[in-house]
């Protein structure tokens, strides 16, 4: 088959195997896991040749006119270019991972054919994305994801935390949709096409009569499917999603779009200098507020979704100095062990019984009970932390190189300041990550207290797939040499300069943490009471465990995303600052008293308008009939007599205003 065959295949699989899933979930349940497993599976190793015979050379541009619209053409595109096959890879890599530790993690859940078939759909929504290249059809896939995300957020929908996260992801994604939109639109005006290669043709000629303001547009939706400041706050509240959902959001899908939407479509966004430069400010308050949300939170699950949105921040810098190569060579090294971190953290809440650092900071034992996600969590942990040779150092690197480069003038495509401030504040974020990197590490492994309980071994589906994902984190970043022909052919290798500066401040980070960990157990001693409520189940799933954890953390410590534990390192390091990094910096609370409240304000009172006014009238008007009704129901009495009376009176009084009528006319 050709190549073309082939892209065409990878992302149809999917959506063919979530229909049979769907269809066939209750008659035939089980055909439900190999219709999941399958399918993503052959589309994985499609993508694969797919990769291999693009070989990062010439872009494979194939196309069919979808619908004529009498004006801009719609069409059914694919623009495989290195990005695109390498992109690809990764989603089909990490959705069957997904796919097959999910068969583990939700192996009694009643619910889990639709899950299945939703997960697979969202892999071929992201795929879709991927390979698409047109910017109409692009935006099918874009949008059907949040749809999944929706769902899938909400798998867990007997707890108000699910049922809440899901409305909040899909408005708060949507509420960047709507300029996106908008901004597509505007852009396809401005260059007659929705197709991605006419659209960076016409920005090659100069074509864009508004590229500043079509930019900005497209950036508020980039802002909201990943989580980019303003509009990330729907992210760390959607940790109270099945795990696998969230290694699958994090790493692979969703999350990953908007990052790659600026990526193919950079030239666009580097027609303006000023949108550059707010996406270089968007990125760093995003990098350095996460990783000080990172630092205070209690939630295993929380911690890493910050991270996310820390390591996404990464990303929108390198793209903000116009190196869209190193922002995609972090988004597939980020998506390697993003994906181990937590798929681990599932094994480890399973284990623990509960979804609390505290918490697990009172056990003994843990890594014993969970050797295969101790150690692979581990790996994931350094190359979060960029620590070489670990996959993260590379590719974080790679960024900081591009900010150097543009901050002393060698890149003409972005303003120098740019440059500077996504590189102090990458710097800053290194110290961070490895701070609270080794938080993580330090509270969930190195507890002191009970025997955490005894599970037995997770399942085989759970712990391989954790091994697999550990191969990437730890080895990618070795093909720095050798993937350059896929990354717009020039070199990701880092300077020395870079590498000595980013591994510092991240060790120094890792040490002062470490630190801060050993006077606190110094000062409390070997004796610490249990803290909060630990709701294990050895013979129960993963997902009950997890369902369980969600459910009970706020009312056990009044809080989703923090404990008021004394021990607990991020406390000290942060000062006065922890309380207001626990809770976001109180964004919820200032979109609350901004948006939330007056948009409710005005739908009180809309409807007292429509009861009280709109109704008053409608009301009136049936009333007023009724009443027209009565008297002319009292008029039918049938009676003959009646009838002529009334109508020789009615003769009468015609005629005598004819004759008054006609007097005053001859009078006057």
């Amino acid at each position: 088959m050709t190549t073309t065959t082939l892209a065409v295949l990878v992302p149809l699989l999917p959506f063919l195997g979530a229909a049979a899933g769907l269809l066939l979930g209750r008659t035939a349940p089980g055909f439900v896991r190999p219709l999941a497993i399958l399918p993503t599976l052959t589309a994985f190793a499609l993508a694969v040749v797919v990769a291999v015979r693009q070989g990062g050379g010439k872009a494979i541009d194939a196309s069919t006119q979808l619908t004529p619209t009498g004006s801009v053409p719609i069409d059914l595109a694919l623009y495989l270019d290195g990005f695109a096959v390498l992109v690809a890879v990764l989603v089909g890599f990490v959705a069957t991972c997904v796919q097959i530790y999910s068969t583990g993690y939700l192996r009694d859940d009643p619910r889990y054919p639709s899950y299945a078939a939703l997960v697979s759909l969202f892999t071929s929504a992201m795929l879709l994305v991927v390979y698409s290249g047109d910017l109409m059809v692009l935006l099918v896939g874009w949008e059907i994801m949040g749809i999944c995300s929706y769902f899938l957020v909400g798998h867990y929908w007997e707890t108000p935390e699910a049922r809440a996260a899901s409305l909040k992801a899909f408005l708060v994604t949507k509420l960047g949709d709507v300029p996106f939109l908008i901004g597509l639109f505007a852009l396809a005006a401005d260059a007659g096409t929705f197709r991605i290669t006419g659209i960076l043709g016409s920005v090659a000629a100069g074509g864009l009569d508004h590229p500043t303001l079509v930019a900005l547009l497209l950036l508020a939706g980039v802002a909201g499917k990943s989580a980019q400041f303003p509009l990330h706050t729907w992210l760390p509240d959607a940790m109270a999603g099945p795990t696998p959902v969230s290694a699958l959001i994090h790493a692979a899908t969703m999350v990953a779009a908007g990052i790659y939407f600026v990526a193919r479509l950079l030239p666009v966004f580097a027609a303006s200098a000023a949108a550059l430069t707010v996406l270089a400010v968007m990125a760093a308050v995003t990098m350095v507020g996460s990783g000080l949300a990172a630092l205070a939170q209690d939630d295993i699950k929380r911690v890493l979704a910050y991270s996310t949105i820390g390591q996404l921040g990464y990303m929108s810098g390198a793209l903000a100095v116009g190196d869209r190569g190193a922002a995609v060579f972090h988004l597939m090294a980020h998506g390697a062990f993003k994906a181990l971190l937590f798929l681990a953290a599932g094994v480890v809440i399973h284990a623990a019984g509960t979804n609390s650092l505290a918490a697990m900071s009172r056990m003994t034992g843990l890594p014993k009970r969970i050797p295969d996600a101790y150690w692979t969590m581990t790996v994931a942990l350094l190359a979060l932390a960029a620590i070489p040779p670990f996959a993260g150092f590379f590719s974080k690197e790679a960024v900081l190189v591009a900010a150097e480069h543009t901050a002393l003038g060698d890149s003409g495509v972005s303003p120098v300041g740019a440059g500077w401030i996504v590189l102090v504040a990458g710097l800053v974020t290194a110290l961070l990550t490895a701070a609270y990197a080794m938080r993580l590490w330090l509270l969930a492994f190195h507890g002191r207290g009970a025997e955490a309980p005894d599970h037995g071994r997770e399942p085989l589906s759970m712990n391989a797939v954790l091994w697999v994902l550990a191969v990437p984190s730890l080895g990618f970043g070795l093909t720095v040499g050798y993937v350059d022909d896929w990354f717009d052919g020039h070199s990701l290798t880092p300077t020395v300069t870079t590498a000595v500066l980013g591994t510092g401040v991240a060790l120094v980070g890792g040490l002062i943490t470490y630190a801060a960990w050993r006077a606190l157990q110094y000062r409390r001693g070997p004796a610490r009471p249990p803290m909060g409520a630990v709701a294990a189940h050895p013979d129960a799933a993963p997902s009950v465990s997890e369902a369980e954890a969600v459910a009970t953390h706020t009312p056990a410590y009044g809080d989703i995303a923090s404990a008021p534990d004394p021990s607990d390192p991020g406390r000290l390091l942060l000062g006065p600052l922890h309380g207001a990094a626990a809770t976001g910096f109180h964004l919820d609370a200032v979109y609350r008293a901004l948006f939330v409240r007056p948009v409710q304000a005005a739908a009180v009172l809309v409807r007292f308008l429509d009861r009280e006014v709109v109704d008053t009238y409608v009301r009136g008007a049936g009333t007023g009939s009724n009443w027209l009704g009565w008297l002319v129901r009292r008029a039918q009495t049938g009676n003959v007599q009646t009838y002529l009376g009334a109508l020789l009176a009615g003769s009468a009084v015609l005629a005598i205003a004819a004759v008054v009528l006609s007097t005053v006319n001859a009078g006057s």
